[in-house]
């Protein structure tokens, strides 16, 4: 992310990613932002107790993306790597 309207939006992720981990946090887990792709697809990594969790992908779209999207509607699609 180079020019000043992409540190914005990563600047907004971040953000949206303080008001969802105090509660992965609080199950042991969190989320790390990995990179925002040309496209607008936003790539994290769940860790410690998300990473590899049954309910990880739910906490990804219900949660995560939901809270993302809220802040930053141009994105097209929150995925775990």
């Amino acid at each position: 992310m180079a020019n000043t309207a992409d540190k914005k939006v990563y600047g907004k992720i971040q953000q949206a990613l303080e008001t969802v981990r105090p509660y992965l946090i609080a199950d042991g887990g969190d989320v790390t932002l990995v990179e925002v792709t040309d496209d607008m697809v936003v790539k994290v990594k769940l860790t410690g107790a998300c990473d590899g969790c049954p309910f990880s992908m739910q906490t990804l779209k219900a949660g995560i993306e939901q809270v993302i999207r809220a802040e930053v509607p141009e994105i097209k699609e929150v995925v775990s790597i």
